[in-house]
């Protein structure tokens, strides 16, 4: 994975149950890491979300976003048929 970036791509998609989310991550993940996207979210007591060093939890769950993405990707591309799981 390239370093990411404030204006890296999302991928939402919509679930089951109608909701919004990013994929790879739960509805809970997605609420939490657009939360954390906000240029003055608070990351904990007086810190904020410095754009050139992302926070460790905003970097995980985009880690966790762009594998499944490529994951996906790469298996459509080898022509399986995968079913769509959000875990």
């Amino acid at each position: 994975m390239t370093q990411p970036m404030r204006d890296a791509p999302r991928r939402p998609i919509v679930d089951g149950t109608g909701q919004r989310v990013l994929f790879g991550l739960t509805i809970a993940e997605t609420i939490e890491f657009e939360t954390l996207d906000k240029p003055d979210a608070p990351l904990g007591p007086g810190l904020r979300f410095d754009q050139n060093k992302p926070g460790q939890r905003w970097l995980e769950l985009y880690a966790k976003h762009e594998r499944a993405w490529r994951n996906w990707m790469a298996d459509t591309r080898a022509g399986r048929e995968v079913p769509l799981v959000l875990n």
